[in-house]
């Protein structure tokens, strides 16, 4: 095994900073620990090596900062979240001449496939643009074909029942070598675009944020920070989509919403 410690990782995320500008600082420490190691093993690298390596002349930066973000997600997760967004928040965004949707941390886009389906279905009279971002470059260009194994999209077709679908999966993509492809249908009103939370600020106002299973990832500080961003790009009585093990208590933004649905951390900004 290719060994690492905590103050060769705390020289890391220096080196990545000063090079490229994105901070790792407000990431958990034992989760960042765990994928620096995967990435050193997976290239068959030393930390010291690599820490050589990083320089503004060089991609090693870049390179290890998509190793080292989660870009897992799946169509249709948590099919109790879609229901209550059909039933709690979909009606709300009818409201709206033209709602704005933000899919934050999107990986392959999963999420936002999911939501430009299940808003199509709802028959909004205007459909939402949803903007669509992640820091890494890489999941963004897959994104942006929209294509899935056969397997995995089949996978996701269970999900799709259980979360309400009116139709069948089948119906919003198409069969080509082996691979399924959104219709472009689903996919022309969604903008994939690199956005950093720990970063970057306000780019948009918009009537719902779905940041999901992101937060888990940083520290007690960072997660306020990203919060205060994703308030501050709500509208009033827009709507706030977390995962099920993040929560806006602590955070002192508290006040600023209301629970729509608590088991699912659902919010609506009141302030």
């Amino acid at each position: 095994m290719i060994y690492t410690d905590t103050s060769g990782l705390e020289a890391l995320i220096v080196k990545i900073r000063e090079v490229s500008g994105f901070d790792f600082s407000g990431y958990a420490r034992a989760s960042l620990m765990r994928r620096t190691k995967v990435y050193l093993e997976k290239n068959k690298i030393t930390l010291p090596r690599l820490l050589a390596n990083i320089n503004p002349e060089t991609s090693d930066a870049y390179e290890i900062i998509q190793g080292l973000t989660v870009n897992y997600s799946e169509m249709f997760r948590d099919p109790d979240f879609f229901k209550c967004l059909k039933s709690d928040v979909f009606g709300y965004l009818e409201s709206y001449a033209s709602p704005r949707v933000w899919v934050a941390g999107c990986a392959s886009g999963e999420e936002a496939f999911s939501l430009s389906i299940f808003l199509k279905e709802a028959g909004l009279p205007d459909q939402p643009m949803i903007y669509a971002t992640d820091i890494s470059q890489r999941v963004l260009s897959l994104a942006r074909d929209g294509i899935f194994s056969l397997a995995g999209i089949r996978g996701f077709s269970e999900n799709y029942l259980q979360a309400g679908g009116t139709s069948s999966l089948s119906d919003y993509y198409s069969v080509s070598y082996n691979h399924a492809v959104i219709h472009h249908e689903i996919r022309k009103n969604i903008v994939f675009a690199v956005h950093d939370l720990t970063g970057d600020s306000v780019f948009n106002e918009f009537q719902m944020i779905c940041c999901r299973n992101v937060m888990i990832y940083f520290n007690a500080e960072q997660r306020k920070k990203v919060l205060k961003l994703l308030h501050d790009s709500l509208s009033m009585f827009g709507f706030l989509c977390l995962g099920k093990r993040e929560w806006l208590r602590y955070s002192g933004m508290e006040e600023n919403f209301r629970i729509v649905n608590e088991s699912l951390n659902i919010y609506q900004k009141i302030q």
